[in-house]
Parts: C-alpha cells; structure tokens; sequence
C-alpha cells in the first residue's frame, strides 16, 4: 500500500497592513450671534409720548405678525405668550397665555428675564425701526464720536486752507456771492460750514476741479474769458474767439475744470493764471 506523500503546508506570514483613514475635513461651524442677556429699551419713533401705546402682539389679518425665516425658507406667525420661550407659534406647546405689548409715556423697558418678549421685539417684529427703535445709548455715543471725529477733521482742514481755497469751496455752495466777502469773512464762513457738513466738506477739500472751477468763474468775473447767455460757449474775452464747447448735459464749469487738464487747456489755466494774479 503506497504511502501518501506528507505535503508540507507553509505558513506565509503577512505583514499587518496598516490602513489609513482619511480624517474628515473639517468644517468651519456656523457660529451665530449670540443674543445679549442685558435690560433692553424700546421707544416710539414719532417723537410723542401718549400716555398708553399699544403693539400689535399676535397675527390677524388685518395686522399681520410674520417673520421671514431665511434659513427655513418661509414666513413664520409670531406672537407674545407670556409662559413660552419662544415668539414662534410653531414652537409654543400647550395652551399659551397671550400678553399685550404696551409703550407707556413713549416707552418700555423689558428686563433680561423676558427673553422671548425682547427677541420679539429686537428681532422679529414688523415694527420694529419703523413704530418703535431700541434705544441703545452705547450706539449713539459711537454715532456721535464719530460725528465729532468727523468735525474735527474738517475743522482742522479748513484751518490749513488758504483765501483762495476756502472762496472756492464756498463758491460751490453759495455762488458768487462770495466774491464780495472779505477774507476774514470768507475763513469764518469756511470755519462754520466744515462744522456744520464735515462729510460734504471734505469730499469738496479732496476734489481737485473745485479749485479748477473757482479759477474759470473768476476768470469770468475779471472778463478773460466769458460764457455765453446759453451756458453752451466758452470765448475769450477780449477776442470774442471760442474757446471752449460745452458738451451737452454737463454744467458749465465743471466742463471748463476737465479742459484745464488737457493739455491744450493746462496753457490757457496759466495764461489765465497770470492775468488773475
């Protein structure tokens, strides 16, 4: 009887294999703004203070209370129930006991315990910067800081301008009049406009054509050039030759201070030059 042949089994060892799992990338959560725990205070916009106002504080045809909700996509009823934390009708469970929203003498302020009334009014309600505003005096004082900032810095540009920088911006307001003023008069009236419209004033004091415009009414004035009674020419005076057509819709001036940057029109800005001064 034949032998079976002993068939030797090898064992082949396999290195462990190492897998690698890709971490997920990570995504940045959306952190939305957290609503502030603090006494807030709502005040009419219409400058009365009647004794007894009152706001609507639950949806009816005739006053609608909804919320567009961007992220869910739809408008949401809203209303004010005093045991719910929530201005959502959807999200109010139970029976809910309905309060009114009234402003007394102009006003109402809602302590920080009535979350869900001060988020009703902060952030939900229809009326809100329309009937009523929520005072915040921190905001006002940042407002009017900036207001004076603002002042300051014109006040201290209209110091650094000279006579005949100052006349030109207050031609821009004022016309030309401000030919008959005094120097004295014209620095006062400067001091007084950059308190009074800093913003305006400024943006005159970085327009380089306002000066350009001053010289070609002046120029007017002193009869080297003249405008034709149809605002449409521009001659020279003592020739009567055309020198400049205005371009249709544009004012006048403002078309002569774009001539005087060509460079046809930079010679005739120093011929003028001369003859002024």
């Amino acid at each position: 009887m034949a032998k079976k042949a002993k068939v030797a089994e090898e064992t082949v060892e396999v290195a462990p294999q190492i897998v690698v799992e890709k971490a997920a990338p990570k995504v940045k959560a959306l952190v939305k703004p957290v609503f502030e725990f603090k006494d807030r205070t709502y005040v009419l916009k219409t400058g009365k203070s009647p004794l007894v106002y009152s706001l609507p504080s639950k949806h009816s045809a005739r006053k609608p209370l909804l919320y567009f909700d961007k992220e869910l996509g739809y408008n949401r009823e809203i209303r004010y129930a005093t045991n719910q934390p929530s201005a959502f009708v959807d999200e109010q469970k139970g029976t809910s006991t309905l309060g009114r929203i009234i402003l007394r003498n102009g006003q109402l302020v809602v302590p920080k315990e009535q979350v869900a009334l001060q988020k009703l009014l902060s952030l939900y309600h229809p009326y809100k910067d329309q009937i009523y505003y929520e005072f915040d005096p921190v905001g006002i004082s940042e407002n009017e800081l900036d207001w004076i900032e603002l002042e300051l810095a014109a006040l201290n540009a209209a110091k650094k301008l000279t006579v005949d920088e100052a006349e030109a911006i207050l031609r821009v307001e004022f016309g030309s009049k401000v030919s008959q003023l005094s120097s004295s008069e014209i620095k006062r009236d400067l001091m007084i406009f950059a308190k009074r419209q800093p913003q305006t004033f400024i943006q005159l004091v970085n327009d380089d054509n306002v000066q350009l415009r001053n010289v070609g009414v002046k120029a007017v004035e002193a009869g080297i050039i003249s405008l034709s009674q149809d605002q449409r020419t521009f001659s020279y005076g003592d020739t009567n030759r055309k020198l400049l057509t205005i371009p249709f819709d544009e004012h006048p001036y403002s078309a002569l201070a774009a001539y005087f940057k060509t460079d046809e029109g930079m010679e005739v800005y120093k011929a003028i030059m001369k003859k002024l001064y």
